[in-house]
């Protein structure tokens, strides 16, 4: 690769103020000609789109898992190669990728034998995913982390009070690939990428619809999740989604990739074979 960006948020999860010279001493032991960006948090994501309008043959991005989301958005399939390093706190699409590794390790494998394999992912009204959406009630829980990962623990347990009110409350209604109309809790869809249940070039998403009934059945539901057993839960209903809509009363919150966005009270659900082109070691197989 004859140029490399390098996209670092040092205030982001476990970044921290040395990345920036330690990634340009890692691109200069593997030879390779780069530029390293460490922007302001609140010019990063034009950073990353002034980066990848320049086209260049790789970015290499130091972020949390909103940033990593954004930059294979902005790039697509015919843009750069995107390398989402885990620098975030949960690092959902950098641990699909690259496994459970530090960032720096991370990188010397991509910069030392890096290969081009495209990502599949999925669609939710233009925003897109690759790792999983959950749409429905249970998102809400997340607006309630954010607000405790910022310290605002009074704004934490009103958002949490106000996920617990709305539990049970306001079912999603969807319709996914022509078949009937159905209604549930929430709405789990899952990429290839991470999908136990998909072959890592299948051409759908997993969808699961969750519809527990009591706070009994949730804690059934819990216990299931945490011994894997999710899917043989009775309130869970699995199938395969490449294209569909859901909608509901009021906006539909979800959480893309571990991010809450909120969307319209209707939202369009479609597969992308060819999300976004990934540098990924030859050992590590991305979802094609």
């Amino acid at each position: 690769m004859r140029r490399i960006e390098v996209v670092a948020n040092i205030a982001s999860g476990s970044v921290g103020p040395d990345a920036p010279e330690l990634a340009e001493r890692l691109l200069a032991e593997h030879g390779v000609s780069g530029v390293v960006h460490a922007p302001d948090p609140e010019d990063l994501v034009a950073c990353l789109k002034r980066v990848i309008d320049a086209a260049p043959d790789a970015v290499l991005v130091l972020a949390g898992d909103g940033t990593a989301r954004a930059a294979a958005e902005l790039a697509g399939p015919e843009g750069p190669l995107i390398a989402p390093l885990p620098g975030g706190t949960m690092n959902m699409l950098p641990h699909a990728l690259y496994g459970q590794g530090s960032w720096p390790e991370a990188m010397a494998a991509c910069l030392e034998r890096g290969e081009a394999q495209f990502v599949s992912g999925g669609e939710i009204d233009g925003r897109l995913f690759f790792v999983a959406a959950i749409l429905g009630s249970p998102a809400l829980w997340a607006d309630a982390r954010e607000a405790a990962r910022r310290g605002r623990l009074d704004l934490a347990l009103a958002r949490a009070r106000r996920a617990f009110r709305r539990a049970f409350s306001s079912r999603l209604r969807f319709c996914l690939d022509s078949r009937p109309k159905d209604r549930a809790e929430a709405l789990t869809l899952m990429c290839p990428l991470v999908s136990t249940a998909l072959d890592s070039d299948a051409r759908a998403l997993e969808a699961a619809a969750l519809d527990p009934s009591s706070a009994l059945d949730v804690f059934r539901l819990g216990l299931a999740a945490a011994r894997g057993q999710w899917r043989q839960d009775p309130s869970v209903s699995m199938g395969l989604c490449r294209a569909g809509r859901v909608w509901a009363r009021g906006r539909i919150p979800a959480i893309l990739d571990g991010e809450p966005v909120r969307l319209g009270s209707e939202a369009q659900i479609r597969f992308r074979p060819k999300a976004f082109r990934a540098l990924v070691p030859p050992a590590v197989e991305a979802a094609g």
